[in-house]
Parts: structure tokens; sequence; C-alpha cells
């Protein structure tokens, strides 16, 4: 009789779906570390800017990033889980990577337009109003001036970034805690829901008005993932999304 390992190791995608991917103390663990990091993101982060400049704080933040999902991939590996079994998809031709790239500018402007620019609105982070808008730019400066890049090595350096965050952040919550609190839950709702408040909780230093628009954006990009079965599409519209707001954060830096 073949023993419960090899069983496990042998189920098939579909039926691992219904188990947790990795132990519950590495999932508690990785929330603990996110929270941790988010609580004091937007007072260390500022410092790191004040005392040592920008780049450092682009590269810390990437190699944080990538050792998460490295904590990710060791932990994945107890249940002989795959990291290409959380990304999901497959570039056999260079149509499939096409399609995924129209789906993900389609999916970024149906996000955009149709759910958070009314929720930036409804939460005063957005104004039709020109006097209202002109105090919401300046708020916008003020809050996240820090990140713009100067020059070409952090221009390079703030491209990096936002690739590297495209493709971790995808893995974090959409990959691994969207299938464990699924799992967990036993349910695919909960799963989408879980992880997205998640993601906007771990996005302290942007206050918590902006917390609530990154966790609705998380559910939007979770709905996306279960919908293609894959991460691809939402590396894709997250990387263009982060390059987008700098670019637009830098234009409003020099009005």
């Amino acid at each position: 009789m073949p023993e419960p390992e090899a069983i496990y190791t042998q189920a098939a995608p579909a039926e691992r779906d219904n188990r947790p991917i990795a132990p519950i103390w590495h999932t508690a663990a990785l929330i603990g570390l996110l929270l941790l990091f988010s609580l004091g993101g937007s007072h260390s982060q500022a410092q790191i800017v004040q005392r040592h400049g920008r780049m450092l704080l682009y590269i810390s933040t990437m190699v944080l990033e990538w050792a998460m999902v490295g904590f990710i991939w060791l932990g994945i590996r107890t249940r002989h889980v795959k990291l290409r079994e959380l990304i999901g998809g497959r570039w056999s031709t260079p149509e499939d990577a096409l399609m995924d790239v129209a789906v993900a500018i389609g999916f970024w402007m149906v996000a955009a337009f149709l759910v958070i620019a009314p929720l930036k609105i409804a939460l005063g982070l957005s104004s039709l109003q020109a006097g209202q808008a002109a105090r919401q730019i300046k708020e916008a400066r003020d809050t996240f001036g820090f990140l713009i890049p100067s020059g070409p090595a952090e221009n390079l350096a703030f491209l990096l970034l936002t690739i590297s965050a495209g493709f971790c952040e995808e893995v974090i919550y959409r990959g691994y805690f969207q299938r464990q609190f699924a799992a967990i839950a036993h349910s695919v709702f909960a799963g989408v829901a879980l992880q997205a408040i998640l993601f906007g909780a771990s996005h302290g230093y942007q206050g918590v008005r902006y917390m609530m628009v990154i966790a609705a954006l998380g559910g939007l990009f979770g709905g996306l993932a279960r919908w293609r079965k894959s991460l691809r599409p939402g590396m894709i519209a997250h990387t263009g999304q982060d390059l987008l707001s700098g670019v637009l954060l830098k234009m409003l830096s020099r009005m």
C-alpha cells in the first residue's frame, strides 16, 4: 500500500485546491510580518529616504518582497506544492502572452473607471471640483512625495521595483494567501475577501482611506486570478498600475 505522503504528492492540482498549501504557523508568521511592516511603514520609509536616499528604500523593499516569496517557497515545499502551481497559466505561444496583456489592460480599465474612481470619490480622495481637486493633489504629494524617483539611476530602480512588486505581491496575496485562506475556510469567496483585506491592511503607510481602496483593488485582482486560473494577467496589470502611479506622482510633483 502506498504511503500517505506518496498519495498526497500524486494528488491532482484540483484536489490540492481544497487543502492548505502550507502549515498554519507559516501563514500566521507571514501575516505577522506583513502587519508589523505595515504599522511602521510610513515613518520608517520616510526616515530611510531622509537619511539615506530613495535608492536604499527601493532596494530594501525589493529585497523584502523577494525574501517573502522565498519564505513562501519554503512553506509550500512542505506540502509538495510548487511555485509555478501558485502562478498558474502557461505561455506556449506569443498569442498566449498577448492574450494575458489584453486581459490585463481590459481589467485595469474596468477596475479603474468603474470601481476605483467612484470609490475614491466616495472616500474623498478624488473630486470633480477644481478647488477640492487641488487640495487632494497636495495631500497626495505630501503622502507619497518621498517615493518619487529623481534622476536616471532612481528611475531605473523604481522600474525594477514596480516589476518586483507586480510579481511578488501577486504571488504573496493572490497566489499564496488566496489559496490558503480558501482551503482553511472551505470557501473560495472567503479566500478572495480575506486576502484583499490583508492586502489593504499591509499598506499602512498610505493611510486608512487608501488602504480601503487597495483592499477593494485586491478583491478585484483576486477575482481576476480566480477567473483566469493564473496570476500572469494580474502581474501585468499590477506592474502597469504601479508604474503609471509613479509617472503620475512625478507629474504631480512638478505642478
